[in-house]
């Protein structure tokens, strides 16, 4: 499902040196494995060369913005158009005052080019090359303002602070660390495998030491206040607004928007969700500012990585849709939206990386898929309650990419060989190139934009004509499963594990859901790959081992029988013979009692421990609870 005619990385759209037109077309053989020096690529050289920016900044720069990709002229969250993300500020203001409020902080880096190109907007939307060298002249006239020799042969980090006023971001945190970004690009080289199998390669260079650094340092770097809750790591620009926890109706005792707990000592913190708003970042902000509404601990602008903190990390917030994993999770909400194809900055993956791996390594949570989650995989806690369970933060969500960015790239512990029923194996499909037909992203009966997505449909036959598997829980009155973007039943996603259960040709079967389903799985390139390492898997003890939404304790774990919290099973088995893949063999088993506003209340904001085991399993697109009664690991 490759659509080869579709500019998404900038060199397939743009003349090379060795010439083509798109990806599979660089003038190698597809699949060859071919390297292509993008620094040497008339894309480049020509901007440089025009401008009078060092070639390795042009091309770093670009590769910290977009990894060298156009994306086909569709615009990012932040309005920024191809492989040097210049943002369409005027158009981004009026959509922001229209729909939000007014942002003084968007800058207008495509009306910058324009100006310093005489290229017309259009242009530098949808040609790549007319992009990048719009992107290289406001570089070159940030250069030339700050009083710094400009030219191909001056030293790359004198462009330091060029660079970080060029990036389009208006935090001064932001641009510091997109210009640092750019440096270790510069020195340490960077690659991008494309769907063909051609490999764009930028060589590092040695670098001394950034001078200007310290100047832009002093000038823009915010402290992080010592007198708030702000957790936040250095290089994330963060700022504390609190969500009230304020009791509003004191005759019927209800208060919101948040709980207080004593995490992680009680309860553990074990998850990290992944949202997005729906929204635009001052409309979260006033949502999650009223104590009638829900709170989530984080708010990060997807524009530029700007971040908010509004429940400190020791108390639950309202977030997830399920007591349980809000119990033992952190919310960070990115603005976007989960339906639309505008893609999601780097800014934005940079600053959400770095700070959960922050959070990661302050409360030792395991950086990987069954910890570090999406809300489209927490589980619904009863069967009712499985269709209304959201899926943000959808199929444009870069989870590759993420997890490279976290440090723990998703292809780790991965074998290159053929797969064997039996074995588990990894969704890889690779994001870039990845384009999945949908439907409904603007409204009923709407084809969605064909863009790169974060998964393989699931059939119930080795064809791909066959109809996609039905999702039970989501479609209880029998309907039909569909395309529909919303519809993440038929989806495996990147990252998750499953068994094989079948292989014919170029298909795979796996286990899911309770269901044998089948995705595209070629020998040439595959879109998944066998593990070396895992938890081990279950299989049912009997006939079918029941699932669960949450990990509640026995009944005999209360001391107080008015608690006591049914442990009911959905509507989900695992039927004998089938196998899942264990991501969590310590699931906390308890339930945090907090029903009242004040934290003095007698037997009340209290965690009530269980002597059961569970284990959590990757099930479907959702994980689920098992208990370990129920099944034999193996």
């Amino acid at each position: 499902m490759f659509a080869t005619s579709r500019r998404h990385f900038l060199l397939a759209g743009a003349t090379l040196a060795a010439g083509g037109a798109t990806a599979a077309g660089l003038g190698f053989p597809a699949g060859a494995q071919a390297r292509v020096l993008v620094a040497d690529s008339t894309i480049f050289t020509q901007a440089a060369e025009e401008s009078g920016v060092p070639v390795s900044i042009v091309a770093a720069f670009s590769y910290a913005q977009t990894q060298w990709q156009d994306h086909d002229g569709i615009p990012s969250t932040a309005l920024g158009y191809g492989p040097m993300h210049l943002i369409d500020g005027a158009a981004l203001a009026e959509a922001r005052a229209q729909a939000d409020k007014a942002d003084p902080m968007v800058l207008d880096t495509l009306g910058l080019a324009a100006s310093a190109t005489e290229l017309t907007k259009d242009a530098l939307r949808s040609d790549p090359a007319a992009n990048v060298r719009g992107g290289a002249a406001v570089i070159a006239a940030k250069q030339s303002a700050l009083g710094n020799a400009v030219g191909t042969q001056t030293d790359p980090t004198t462009w330091y602070e060029a660079v970080a006023n060029a990036s389009g971001f208006g935090v001064g945190a932001t641009q510091i660390g997109f210009a640092d970004h750019v440096m270790t690009v510069v020195r340490d080289g960077a690659a991008v495998s494309l769907p063909d199998g051609t490999e764009l390669v930028l060589a590092g260079q040695a670098l001394g030491p950034v001078a200007q650094r310290g100047k832009a340092v002093k000038r823009r770097q915010k402290p992080i206040p010592t007198d708030t809750p702000l957790e936040a790591p250095i290089g994330v620009d963060a700022e504390w607004i609190p969500a009230p926890y304020e009791l509003f109706d004191s005759a019927s005792g209800n208060y919101g928007n948040h709980d207080l707990a004593n995490r992680p000592v009680s309860p553990a913190l074990t998850h990290i969700v992944i949202h997005d708003t729906e929204g635009y970042y001052h409309t979260a902000i006033d949502l999650v500012t009223d104590p009638r509404y829900l709170a989530w601990h984080y708010t990060m602008n997807s524009d530029d990585g700007h971040t908010a903190q509004h429940v400190a990390n020791k108390n639950v917030g309202w977030h997830a849709g399920n007591w349980y994993m809000n119990s033992h999770s952190i919310g960070i909400e990115h603005t976007g939206f989960a339906a639309r194809t505008t893609w999601t900055t780097e800014a934005m993956y940079r600053a959400s990386a770095a700070l959960v791996r922050y959070l990661c390594r302050k409360y030792q949570i395991p950086i990987d898929r069954g910890h570090i989650i999406g809300h489209d995989q927490v589980p619904g806690i009863l069967t009712p309650n499985i269709p209304g369970m959201h899926w943000d933060p959808g199929p444009y969500f870069d989870w590759e990419h993420y997890f490279e960015l976290l440090g723990e790239p998703l292809d780790k512990h991965t074998a290159a060989r053929a797969p064997r029923v039996g074995d588990v194996i990894r969704i890889l499909p690779g994001f870039q190139g990845n384009l999945q037909p949908m439907t409904n992203c603007a409204g009923p009966g709407d084809t969605c934009e064909l863009g790169t997505a974060n998964f393989v449909f699931l059939h119930t036959e080795p064809d791909a004509a066959a109809p996609l598997i039905t999702d039970l829980g989501l479609f209880q009155k029998g309907q039909e499963s569909t395309t529909e973007v919303s519809n993440i039943g038929p989806r495996a996603t990147a990252g998750l594990d499953f068994v094989v259960a079948e292989l014919k040709g170029d298909w795979t079967a796996i286990w899911f859901l309770g269901l044998k389903a089948w995705f595209k799985n070629p020998h040439s390139r595959p879109t998944a790959k066998v593990l070396t390492e895992h938890r081990g898997v279950v299989v049912a003890k009997s006939d079918a081992a029941p699932t669960y939404g949450r990990a509640y304790p026995e009944a005999e774990a209360y001391s107080d029988p008015a608690d006591v919290q049914a442990v009911t099973p959905l509507l989900y088995t695992i039927p004998a013979g089938q196998a899942y893949v264990i991501q969590d063999a310590n699931v906390p088993v308890d339930y945090y009692k907090a029903k009242t506003f004040d934290l003095a209340t007698p037997n009340d904001h209290i965690d009530i421990v269980g002597k059961d085991k569970y284990l959590q399993v990757s099930f479907g697109h959702r994980f689920t609870y098992v208990r370990a009664a129920d099944v034999v690991v193996r």
